[in-house]
C-alpha cells in the first residue's frame, strides 16, 4: 500500500519541461526528441542568461524605456547601441547640427549616452517635432550620420529627398485612451487591411480616414479582428511594408502616432481586436534611413557577410543569437503592445527565419528530416520561442500568428511542450489550391476529395487560419479570385442593367462557394483581405517607376458594393451573412468536424462542422432533387443560409428556413440522413433543431 501511494504521489508531480512534450501529440516526432530537447535547452539557456544579466525577461524586453530618447528629471537622455563606432554625438535642429555641441560617451557594452539639460524656463532640451540624427565615426575616422535605431517617428518630404528624417516626438498632450481592449476572441474572423489603400481615391489614405470609414464597415460585416499591414515605417511604399527601415516608428505617411492610437482605441470601442503585421524576418537594405551599416559595420544588428543578406529580397537578416539584437526585437514587440495597445501580431516571413536557406529554391515534401536537420536556423527558432514565451507570459490576451509555408511541426504548440508558442499558423496551401484549380483545371475535373483533403490537412492540435486569398493574391502579377473568374466581363457585365451571362453566373457562384467551404472546413480562424469580400475587380499595384508612380491600382474601390446597380453588393452581402452565421453558430472553435460526402461524379461535398451541416454542389450544370445527405443529428434540419438567395445573386430555387425531416438509417458513415434539393453551383447550410 505504501509503495502504491508513493507511486501515485510521484505521478502527480508536474514534469520539468525538456522540449519533448510535443511527442505525446505526434508520435512521428519521437525520433527527433534529441533535437527537440536541444532546441528547448537553447531557449532555456537564453532565458536564464537574460534573468541573470538583466533581472528578468520582462525587464529586458522594456529596452524602449532606456534606449532612444527619454525625459528624465530636468534632462533629455539619449542612448544608442553602436559598438562599432569610435565616437558619437547627437545633432539636430535643436543645436544647429553642431557636431561639437553634444558628444556622447560609450559604456563597456557599446551603448552611447548623452544627457542634455532642459532649457532655463523648463522647456524640453529638444523641442517636440524637430529633426535629429546621431553622428558617428568609425575606426578609420570616417564620419557618418544615422537615423536613431529606436526613434519613434520619421517623416519624409519627397519634394526634398526620398530619405526619411528622424523626428523627436514628445507631444505636450499625450493621447488619452478611452476604451479597454475587448476580450480575446476565440473564433478569429480577421479582416486584413492596409491603411494607405483604404479609399477609392488615388491617394494615401490616413489613419483617421480609416478610423472613420473602415472600422464601422468592418464591424458591420461581422469581423471581430483587424490585421493591419505596413504600419512599421518603410521607405519604399511599394514594398507593402515588408522592407522596414524604422522598427519603432509607425508610418508617418498615414498620420501621427496619436492618429494610430485613435484608430486602435476606436476599434477597441467597437469590440474589434487589432493585430499588427510584425516584420522581424528581415530589414531594409537602406543605410541612410535604416539599420544597415548602422555603426559603420555590416554586423551591428545583422549577421556579417553572406549570412546577413537575403538574396531574393535584397534585405538584411538579423543576428538572432546576439544579446542586444534580442533586446531590440523583444522590446519592439513590447513597445507596440504598450505604446499603441495592439492585441497581438502576425509574424511575417517565418519560413525565411526558420531555415538557413530561407525557403529559397526549396520544396517542402513534409518529411520530418526537413524540419530537424542542418537547414534549420537554431538561433531564429530560439528567438521565436523566447518571443512567444514572453508574450504569452506577460499578456494572457495575446494572439500570435505565423506565416509559414513549410509546415514546421509544433510551430503552434506551447513552448513548455517544445513548440514555438504561436497560437495560429496560416493555411498557405489553401489559396494556392484555389488559384491552381481556377487557372489549370476544368470545372468538370475538380476533385472533391482533393479539395476536402487540402482544407482539413493541418497538424493535430495546431490551430490554423484559413483563407481563400490574402494580399499575396491581390498583387500585380497575379489576380484575385474574382478577377481570375470574371476578368473578361468584370468591366462590362457587373451591372444589374446588363444581362446575366455564363461567365458572371459562374464567377459569382464559385466566389461564394470557395469562400464558405474554406471558412467552414479550413481552420480554426478565417481571414479575408480588404476588398476581396466583394470581388475587387483589379489587382493591387503601388506607385512605382514601372507604372509612372500611379495610384490608380493602389486603392480599394470600396464604393462599388455601395452602388445598388452593381453586382458587387451581392458578394458583400454573402460575406456579411457568413460572418453573422458563424457568430450565431460558432464552428471555428468547435472540434466536431466530419466529411461525409465527396462524390466526384456529382461534384458534391458535404460535411458537419460544429453544430451545422454544410452541403456544396460544385457541379457546373447538374442540379439534384432529393439528394441524400448523411447527418449525425436525428432531428429536423432547417435551412439557415444558402447561396441561391436573390440577395446573393442567386436564382431563388430554394426557400429560406425550409425544413428537412431526418430519416434514421446509415448513409456515408452517418447514422441518419435527409434529402435536399441541390441546385448546381450552390451551397446549403442546415441547422439541426437542437442547435
Amino acid at each position: 500500500m505504501a509503495s502504491s501511494t508513493t507511486s501515485a504521489a510521484n505521478s502527480s508531480k508536474p514534469t520539468v519541461p525538456d522540449g519533448t512534450g510535443v511527442t505525446e501529440l505526434d508520435p512521428y516526432l519521437k525520433p527527433y526528441s534529441a533535437v527537440l530537447r536541444g532546441r528547448y535547452e537553447y531557449f532555456d539557456q537564453w532565458r536564464q542568461t537574460i534573468d541573470r544579466t538583466e533581472g528578468s525577461l520582462e525587464k529586458f524586453s522594456r529596452g524602449y524605456e532606456r534606449l532612444g530618447f527619454h525625459r528624465a528629471d530636468a534632462h533629455t537622455v539619449y542612448r544608442e547601441w553602436a559598438p562599432g563606432a569610435t565616437s558619437a554625438c547627437l545633432i539636430g535642429e535643436f543645436n544647429q547640427w553642431d557636431h561639437q555641441a553634444h558628444p556622447m560617451t560609450k559604456d563597456p557594452y557599446g551603448v552611447w549616452k548623452v544627457s542634455i539639460p532642459h532649457q532655463t524656463d523648463g522647456a524640453p532640451a529638444i523641442p517636440h517635432n524637430t529633426k535629429v540624427k546621431v553622428s558617428m565615426t568609425n575606426a578609420t575616422g570616417e564620419r557618418f550620420d544615422r537615423v536613431p535605431a529606436w526613434i519613434k517617428r520619421v517623416t519624409q518630404d519627397l519634394a526634398v529627398s526620398p530619405l526619411y528624417d528622424a523626428v523627436y516626438w514628445d507631444p505636450p498632450q499625450p493621447y488619452i485612451w478611452k476604451h479597454k481592449a475587448p476580450a480575446k476572441p476565440a473564433n478569429l474572423r480577421i479582416y486584413e487591411a492596409h491603411v494607405g489603400i483604404s479609399s477609392p481615391e488615388p491617394k494615401v489614405t490616413t489613419y483617421n480616414e480609416f478610423t472613420d470609414t473602415m472600422l464601422p464597415y468592418i464591424k458591420d460585416l461581422g469581423y471581430n479582428t483587424i490585421q493591419l499591414m505596413a504600419v512599421m515605417e518603410h521607405a519604399y511604399y511599394a514594398s507593402f511594408g515588408y522592407q522596414v527601415t524604422n522598427f519603432f516608428a509607425a508610418s508617418s505617411r498615414y498620420g501621427t502616432p496619436e492618429d494610430l492610437k485613435r484608430l486602435v482605441d476606436t476599434a477597441h470601442g467597437l469590440g474589434l481586436t487589432v493585430l499588427l503585421d510584425m516584420v522581424h524576418s528581415h530589414a531594409s537594405n537602406n543605410v541612410l534611413d535604416g539599420l544597415n551599416m548602422f555603426d559603420g559595420t555590416d554586423h551591428c544588428y545583422f549577421h556579417e557577410g553572406g549570412r546577413g543578406h537575403h538574396e531574393l529580397w535584397n534585405s538584411r537578416l538579423f543576428n538572432y543569437g546576439h544579446h542586444e539584437v534580442l533586446r531590440f526585437l523583444l522590446s519592439n514587440l513590447r513597445f507596440y503592445l504598450h505604446e499603441y495597445q495592439f492585441d497581438g501580431f502576425r509574424f511575417d516571413g517565418v519560413t525565411s527565419m526558420l531555415y538557413v536557406h530561407h525557403g529559397i529554391a526549396t520544396g517542402f515534401s513534409g518529411h520530418y528530416d526537413e524540419y530537424f536537420g542542418g537547414s534549420v536556423d537554431a538561433e531564429a527558432v530560439g528567438y521565436l520561442m523566447l518571443a512567444n514565451h514572453m508574450l504569452h507570459e506577460l499578456y494572457p490576451h495575446i494572439i500570435t500568428i505565423a506565416e509559414d509555408v513549410s509546415g514546421m511541426p509544433a510551430l503552434c504548440r506551447p513552448v513548455a511542450e517544445g513548440g514555438m508558442g504561436f497560437d495560429y499558423r496560416l493555411a498557405m496551401a489553401v489559396p494556392d489550391m484555389w488559384i491552381k484549380l481556377i487557372k489549370e483545371v476544368r470545372d468538370d475535373d475538380w476533385k472533391m476529395g482533393d479539395i476536402s483533403f487540402t482544407l482539413i490537412n493541418r497538424r493535430y492540435r495546431e490551430k490554423t487560419i484559413a483563407y481563400a486569398e490574402s494580399h499575396d493574391q491581390a498583387l500585380v502579377g497575379d489576380k484575385t479570385l474574382a478577377f481570375w473568374l470574371m476578368d473578361k466581363e468584370m468591366y462590362t457585365h457587373m451591372s444589374d442593367l446588363t444581362e446575366r451571362t455564363p461567365i458572371i453566373d459562374r464567377g459569382m457562384a464559385l466566389h461564394k462557394l470557395i469562400r464558405l467551404v474554406t471558412y467552414a472546413l479550413g481552420g480554426e480562424g478565417y481571414l479575408n483581405f480588404e476588398g476581396n469580400e466583394f470581388g475587387h475587380p483589379e489587382w493591387l499595384d503601388f506607385p512605382r517607376e514601372g507604372n509612372h508612380n500611379s495610384f490608380h491600382y493602389a486603392r480599394r474601390q470600396l464604393n462599388l458594393p455601395k452602388d445598388k446597380l452593381l453586382r458587387y453588393q451581392y458578394l458583400v452581402n454573402w460575406d456579411r451573412a457568413m460572418h453573422h452565421l458563424e457568430a450565431q453558430y460558432p464552428w471555428l472553435t468547435d472540434e466536431h468536424s466530419w466529411v461525409s460526402t465527396k462524390h466526384e461524379g456529382d461534384k458534391v461535398l458535404a460535411f458537419e462542422r460544429g453544430k451545422l451541416l454544410f452541403v456544396f454542389n460544385f457541379h457546373p450544370t447538374k442540379s439534384f432533387t432529393d439528394y441524400r445527405v448523411g447527418t449525425l443529428w436525428p432531428e429536423t434540419h432547417s435551412l439557415v443560409l444558402h447561396s441561391d438567395a436573390p440577395e446573393y445573386f442567386g436564382l431563388s430555387r430554394l426557400q429560406h428556413h425550409q425544413e428537412y425531416p431526418t430519416v434514421p438509417g446509415e448513409w456515408n458513415g452517418r447514422p441518419n440522413h435527409l434529402h435536399v434539393y441541390l441546385p448546381s453551383r450552390t451551397c446549403l447550410v442546415l441547422r439541426p433543431k437542437s442547435a
